[in-house]
């Protein structure tokens, strides 16, 4: 019988991943489904973009690059951070990987060792901690509330900092509940991390979806000895509507960004050469696309968080960014349904509404819904659980 590593104890597959599927093998036995699950933007790339990688094809730009990324693609994320975050860095100290979990992952790799803990606030993207965990670090969780707006206090991050502690990760706007925080509540953050000599990770890639005029502020430009502790990883995924080209980036000090390299250089090698050459001119050309899918989004977060805060035993929190409502659903809880997995598992049994347990992001009195769907969807959806949710009550 095979062995498998130790490090693979407990390690399962993405819950988000699994739902979409299971959604999909619904759909394709001829069921009505409305997916709430996936966490990409339902806009197609932006044709600049798609004509640039054809003409990337056609010019026969489909061989191997170096390892971290072509020049042209360094420069423009170079530029983008300059740009709009007023951050500068050379091009040792960016690289590019086969998306922001890419990126994130080779970070983990590269900083964290056994016996390190990882300061990460929930509710959590759910790969933070098993990303973790397979560095051999121990995820140290620091409970955050909605009555909060689901944000880490600067109190609560140095009362969770012992001397094992390496680093803490703040993701802005976040996944799983849309919340972000101000540029002072970070500025706060930052003096205690340096302070503290914590390494800092900020993801920031629902950067650009941000709402109600809400300004979205890397936590790495809020103090200027912080950079040289601080890795900023993004991506081209969700801002352009790329899920599928994977190109995410970091930049940070060269030391730490070398180290990324040669993991990389180990694993998957370069990202694909034609998605790089669309990323240059995601970040190089218009950007004119944003703002109309920003306004999209706003109207659908209002529509779903309005929708769900209307039905009884559930709670929405209106998010500032991202693409994602977290909603309680502990007022639904009873004899039947005790866990929001349960809850996931009824609602796309009986309502054929596929929406994403809140358990393995951190808590487990939640479900998150993303509205990276139509408004038609998001109002039918909504409709179903209303409805489900009546029948549980009644």
């Amino acid at each position: 019988m095979i062995r498998l590593a130790k490090r693979l104890a407990g390690l399962e597959e993405s819950v988000t991943l699994l739902i979409t599927a299971k959604a999909a093998e619904l759909r394709a036995q001829g069921r009505d489904i409305i997916g709430f699950g996936a966490g990409e933007p339902d806009f197609d790339t932006p044709a600049n973009i798609k004509e640039a990688a054809i003409k990337a094809i056609n010019a026969g730009k489909t061989k191997y690059t170096p390892v971290g990324g072509i020049p042209e693609l360094k420069d423009a994320i170079r530029a983008k951070f300059k740009r709009d975050n007023g951050l500068d860095y050379r091009r040792d100290e960016v690289l590019v990987s086969c998306g922001g979990k890419h990126s994130i992952f080779n970070l983990f790799q590269a900083a964290l060792d056994a016996g390190d803990e990882i300061i990460i606030p929930a509710p959590y993207w759910v790969s933070y901690p098993v990303m973790a965990a397979l560095a051999g670090a121990k995820p140290v969780i620091v409970q955050t509330t909605e009555a909060h707006g689901f944000k880490m206090t600067p109190k609560a991050f140095e009362a969770a900092i012992t001397p094992a502690t390496k680093a803490v990760v703040i993701n802005s706007p976040s996944n799983p509940t849309g919340a972000a925080y101000t540029e002072a509540e970070l500025a706060a953050i930052a003096e205690a991390a340096v302070r503290k000599g914590v390494l800092v990770i900020t993801d920031e890639i629902y950067e650009q979806l941000a709402y109600g005029g809400f300004k979205v502020v890397s936590i790495a430009s809020t103090n200027k000895a912080l950079k040289d502790n601080c890795v900023v990883v993004n991506g081209v995924s969700k801002a352009y509507a790329m899920t599928g080209w994977r190109i995410g980036y970091a930049a940070g000090p060269a030391e730490i960004i070398k180290a990324m390299a040669s993991i990389q250089s180990q694993s998957t090698s370069n990202p694909a050469s034609i998605s790089q050459w669309a990323a240059v001119e995601a970040l190089n050309g218009t950007q004119e696309f944003i703002p109309a899918m920003v306004r999209e989004f706003e109207a659908r977060r209002n529509a779903m968080a309005d929708g769900l805060n209307a039905i009884p035993g559930i709670t929405a929190f209106k998010p500032q960014g991202a693409f994602y409502v977290f909603a309680n659903v502990s007022g639904l809880y009873g004899k039947e349904i005790k866990t929001s997995a349960g809850l996931a598992t009824r609602l796309l049994d009986d309502a054929g509404v596929a929406v994403v347990p809140g358990e393995p992001f951190g808590n487990d009195d939640y479900i998150r819904l993303s509205y990276a769907t139509s408004m038609k969807n998001i109002t039918e959806g909504v409709k179903r659980i209303g409805e489900a949710a009546g029948r549980m009550r009644g």
